[in-house]
């Protein structure tokens, strides 16, 4: 099984060599966005033959189409590979996975048709998943602040203008779910080729609030993978309900030795947990005692 990691980071540049190592095996490679607002240099500093920096870079910012924009130039990169990937799996720089890579490998190769993404239809109040974020207008992240401002408050009291998102979608029904995923070369390709095709649809979620968590989830969840895909394998401590998820600590390495899979009850459903998020540059203890907790749980019959 080849796999692209398709590594979307910016501000954690030496935790960047430690998910290299951890993935890193004759049939994997890297296709890597760095943030242009950041220095390159000391992702670049890691040097190795699967290891691809893409020459086009877009500054990205919190909750915007650049991060759209900075999944599409890796994916594209990754599909035009003559390697000939079959499975492309999007991580952040803070990521880190909870399984060999070996272990990895082999779970790709025993579900070589299943689209992995997280999908619930819109709206959805328990994920957080409005239909505002479609219908609200959102100004683009370098918009003056004074009017930034205006914008958010009319938007609180309802009197921001409002788009009619069908003139776009049609009858494909919105979904939201979360940045990851992990496809297979086919969806992933569609992906693409829907894209290119659909102009209008790429413009219209230009101007919509974290179309990272709902572009991509709705061309899928409206295509013929709809019946393959299963939730995502990235593991995420939401409990403070904050905008961010909360940083792995010591309190989590329990959960990854003992519990593999996420809960029936998780609100995207059960699943395989192969990665996490969010390792901070100063995990050097840390991601060595998870890197034994694998190791020892791996070596048992």
């Amino acid at each position: 099984m080849k796999i692209a990691y398709l590594i979307v980071a910016y501000n954690n540049a030496r935790h960047f060599p430690r998910l290299i190592r951890a993935l890193d095996t004759p049939r994997s490679a890297f296709f890597v966005h760095i943030d242009k607002k950041y220095d390159i240099s000391p992702y670049t500093a890691v040097r190795r033959d699967n290891v691809f920096f893409s020459r086009v870079r877009v500054p990205v910012y919190w909750g915007d189409f650049s991060t759209v924009e900075a999944i599409l130039i890796v994916l594209r990169e990754a599909l035009e590979s003559p390697e000939n990937f079959e499975r492309f799996v999007i991580l952040s720089g803070s990521d880190y996975p909870v399984r060999s890579a070996e272990s990895i490998e082999r779970f790709f190769e025993n579900h070589p048709d299943t689209e992995y993404m997280n999908l619930v239809p819109m709206p959805s109040k328990r994920l957080g998943k409005p239909l505002t974020r479609l219908t609200y207008y959102r100004p683009g992240p370098l918009t003056p602040p004074w009017l930034l401002f205006t914008a958010k408050a009319l938007m609180k009291l309802h009197l921001w203008p409002q788009r009619n998102y069908r003139k776009v979608l049609g009858d494909m029904k919105p979904y939201g779910g979360s940045m990851f995923w992990a496809l297979t070369r086919d969806a992933s390709k569609y992906l693409v080729d829907f894209v290119d095709g659909r102009p209008d649809f790429f413009r219209f979620y230009k101007n919509t609030y974290c179309p990272d968590e709902m572009m991509l989830q709705t061309i899928l969840a409206n295509s013929p993978f709809v019946s393959k895909i299963r939730r995502n394998l990235t593991y995420a401590d939401w409990s403070a309900r904050g905008r961010s998820p909360e940083w792995i600590s010591r309190k989590h390495l329990d959960l990854f030795k003992t519990t593999p899979r996420f809960a029936p009850d998780d609100p995207y459903g059960p699943g395989d947990i192969l990665f996490a998020r969010k390792f901070s540059e100063d995990a050097d203890e840390l991601v060595g005692a998870l890197d034994r907790i694998i190791a020892e749980r791996e070596a048992l019959p």
